[in-house]
């Protein structure tokens, strides 16, 4: 545990970079890791349509 004595140490060098502009890869990430969920939400989406169709009574 730390006893709030220590000091600590910041890594500016990180903060530069993603001041001078250099965000667009996290929003590429976010967009593909989005358009990745919707394609496997669509999927589940089908499949479980397709089993309520597949249990469905016709004979009513």
């Amino acid at each position: 545990m730390s006893t709030g004595k220590e000091d600590i140490e910041l890594d500016d060098d990180l903060a530069a970079e993603d001041s001078e502009g250099n965000l667009e890869a996290p929003v590429e990430v976010a967009k593909t890791n989005l358009t990745k969920r919707r394609l496997i939400d669509n999927l589940l989406e089908e499949r479980r349509l397709n089993k309520q169709l597949a249990e469905y009574d016709f004979d009513l």
